[in-house]
């Protein structure tokens, strides 16, 4: 007698999925906080007509400030693949998918608190002069960085799940 192949559960993995979008959307603030202290300041000095021009090799720390982003968002996306597929009687696509959205929301909202906590970190009290050298905030220049996440997230539970080998995923605990 053939056996059926397992079908999807939908229904009875929607309120899990819910929970696991917010739990992985969550994730965003630490990695915004973690990014607002590693990610470099550019110094740049002041001059005339208030113009901020950096110096020698400070321009790089813009793409510093952006490789660091997408370095803490690939190992969150890398963490997250494999607790998730450690939630053995919910592994799935309806958990891969809320996975996924809540990764792109911890993107997004990993961008906006790390420029609001690099911005509490380098505020300028006094007017500068003109020639002194300040800190410009670090600031993420692109929203490509958002996917670096869930792609993470996704070749992780990907890999994951072609490894097992199983039809149901291993959803099945007997």
């Amino acid at each position: 007698m053939p056996r059926q192949p397992p079908r999807v559960v939908v229904k009875a993995d929607l309120l899990p999925a819910v929970s696991v979008l917010s739990m992985v959307g969550l994730l965003g603030i630490p990695v915004g906080w973690i990014w607002s202290r590693l990610a470099p300041p550019e110094r740049v000095r002041v001059l005339a007509d208030n113009r901020l021009v950096p110096l020698q090799l400070e321009s790089w720390h813009r793409f510093d400030a952006l490789a660091i982003f997408l370095l803490l968002g690939m190992a969150a996306g890398a963490i997250t693949g494999v607790v998730l597929w450690l939630m053995r009687e919910r592994r799935g696509p309806v958990v891969l998918i809320a996975g996924v959205l809540g990764a792109l929301l911890a993107g997004w909202l990993g961008m906006q608190m790390g420029s609001a906590f690099a911005g509490g970190l380098y505020t300028v009290t006094d007017a500068p002069a003109l020639g002194d050298v300040v800190e410009r905030t670090p600031v993420l220049e692109t929203g490509w960085v958002l996917l670096a996440q869930p792609m993470m997230l996704t070749l992780v539970y990907g890999t994951l799940a072609a490894w097992n080998g199983r039809d149901d995923l291993g959803r099945r605990l007997g």
